[in-house]
């Protein structure tokens, strides 16, 4: 009697847990990639350039994971591409 239910909260945990995983996958992808930006890019094409601007930025990134890989991309990839575009 209650075989039908065990398989539709099995059916419904596989795919929350799937979700979750896809989802972690890519915001450790995300944070990577905005890592390997920061460490890549030259001083002077930061927002602020200072001398320890890159440093900066780089442990915000490893300390903050994903928040600080999406202020990054805000504040400094984003702002930065959008002055390519223009000029």
């Amino acid at each position: 009697m209650y075989d039908g239910y065990a398989v539709g909260f099995s059916i419904i945990f596989f795919l929350v847990f799937a979700f979750i995983f896809l989802f972690a996958i890519a915001t450790f992808v995300f944070w990577i990639w905005m890592l390997i930006d920061c460490l890549k890019r030259p001083d002077e094409k930061f927002s602020n350039p200072g001398p320890n601007t890159k440093l900066t930025w780089a442990l915000i990134i490893i300390f903050t994971h994903f928040l600080g890989a999406v202020l990054y991309y805000f504040l400094v990839k984003r702002t930065n591409e959008s002055k390519v575009q223009e000029g």
